[in-house]
């Protein structure tokens, strides 16, 4: 037995994906064929109708049908991939962990169906470099003695790890960001090959339904989104865990069964999803369809309830400040605008009405304009606070607060060893040249008089070049890099 800690599980409903685990911390091939079986072989064609004939889609966030990524590879040159994205760099997200760590074989399942069903020569399984879910799928990997076929790929951990170009290059041994213009995986992927490229969840989904058949497979969920979903419920929960529930269970029943209540709002589909007001979440349902007609977006399937002894507000900040951190800083909407949103958010926090009518239009500005997903997802998790916190909207505006701290309920990745890294200016040496702000736009810009004023608190590692040559090249040798808080 692997000797890691699993993430906890519950179940609501029928249990499909996470079948057997209340009684095994990790199935072995053995314990899962005696559970699961074998899915059956079939053709491209064959996977696509039986995906299609439940309307499977991913379950990474995208929601994308994965009958037409199928179609879309099958037919293409014969060498193909099928990529597992296990990368899972959302901090308030733990369900492909724990598929890999508890239950791998499952997902190695559906993985070895899809290459069959296409043609595909290898499978690769991305997952976090030296994390267990890596440990745990090298070891079922090596159990079933396929490691000619199937690869286990370790990743750097970043928020964007899990974007899909960011992954494919990853994979291919370069750096770990969007390829900055929209490259389809299954026109070049892995090592340039055509590849499907699904969620690690998607894959155990798939393997069920291919065990159990359509029909079987849609005895429990709804009729528009039939079968279960994995969730992640942390946040406040006194027991957290990753929750299978079947499509159309009330949200309120799995905020109960994690000892969780809405309190003053729920996150929902992570930090690219967005918040309920707590009226909202108390009567929307677990699906695609439920949380849009709540107002929100289930992604990839996050949950956190917020309970009521933090600020929304600064626990909405917080994150946004981590985002604009996290991007690659290939775009200005990333480079600048998510900055901006996150600064906006703060002054306006502090009692200030102008920003707030700054913040909604720079948040505005950003989506639809970035080389990847990042800056409308964090734009629309931020814009999603201002709706669902009208209160304590409010109480910022009267009294620069709302009374209460921010105690950290929403998850972020604990700091680097390596110290924090500011710019500072000695003002008894600034003459206002604004050299600083052409060498450094990413990091400085001028007040109404020409002097520097700083768009973060801190330099992110990808700027940090960016800001000593600002500091080399400073006139006045005013500009400083100080290190540590």
């Amino acid at each position: 037995m692997i000797p890691y800690r699993v993430p906890p599980v519950r179940q609501l409903g029928p249990a499909r994906l996470t079948a057997g685990l209340e009684d095994c911390r990790r199935m072995d091939l053995a314990a899962h064929r005696d559970m699961h079986g074998t899915a059956p072989g079939m053709s491209g064609e064959e996977l696509a109708a039986l995906a299609d004939e439940v309307d499977m889609r991913g379950r990474g966030g995208a929601a994308f049908p994965f009958a037409r990524k199928v179609r879309a590879v099958m037919d293409k040159k014969p060498e193909k991939i099928v990529l597992v994205n296990a990368a899972e760099g959302e901090p308030a997200s733990s369900k492909d962990t724990m598929l890999l760590t508890r239950t791998p074989h499952l997902v190695i399942e559906g993985a070895l169906l899809a290459a069959g069903a296409i043609g595909a020569k290898q499978v690769v399984i991305a997952t976090v470099e030296g994390g267990m879910g890596q440990t745990s799928v090298t070891t079922a990997v090596e159990e079933r003695g396929i490691g000619d076929q199937v690869r286990v790929a370790g990743i750097v951990e970043r928020f964007i790890s899990g974007e899909g170009g960011a992954l494919v290059r990853s994979v291919n041994g370069q750096i770990g960001e969007p390829p900055g213009r929209k490259v389809r995986a299954v026109e070049s992927g892995v090592n340039g090959l055509p590849t499907l490229l699904s969620n690690a969840e998607t894959y155990a989904q798939l393997a069920v339904l291919a065990t159990l058949g359509a029909e079987r497979y849609a005895d429990v969920g709804t009729a528009r989104e039939p079968g279960t979903v994995l969730l992640t419920v942390g946040g406040s929960a006194k027991a957290p865990a990753v929750v299978e529930v079947a499509t159309g269970t009330p949200l309120y029943a799995v905020l109960d069964a994690c000892q969780a209540s809405t309190g003053d709002g729920v996150l929902v589909g992570g930090y690219h999803g967005g918040w309920l007001h707590p009226d909202a979440a108390a009567v929307a349902t677990v699906s695609r369809q439920g949380i849009s007609e709540a107002g929100g977006r289930l992604g990839a399937g996050i949950i956190v309830p917020l309970g009521g002894e933090t600020c929304p507000l600064g626990e909405t900040v917080r994150v946004a400040r981590y985002l604009a951190d996290q991007s690659s800083g290939q775009c200005g909407p990333c480079r600048l605008g998510l900055p901006d949103v996150a600064r906006s958010m703060a002054e306006f926090m502090g009692g200030s009405a102008a920003a707030l009518d700054e913040l909604r239009a720079r948040a505005a500005s950003v989506k639809g304009r970035g080389a990847c997903f990042h800056p409308d997802g964090t734009a629309g998790f931020v814009l999603s606070a201002l709706d669902a916190f009208p209160d304590d909207i409010e109480e910022h505006l009267l009294h620069g607060t709302c009374g209460r701290p921010v105690h950290g309920v929403l998850p972020l990745p604990p700091q680097e060893n390596e110290p924090e890294v500011r710019l500072t200016v000695d003002w008894t040496r600034c003459q206002g040249h604004g050299l600083c702000a052409r060498l450094a736009p990413d990091l400085v810009r001028l007040d109404e008089h020409g002097y520097p004023v700083f768009g973060r608190d801190t330099v992110p590692a990808q700027f940090r070049r960016m800001a000593r040559r600002a500091v080399e090249m400073c006139p006045a040798l005013a500009l400083r890099v100080v290190r540590g808080t």
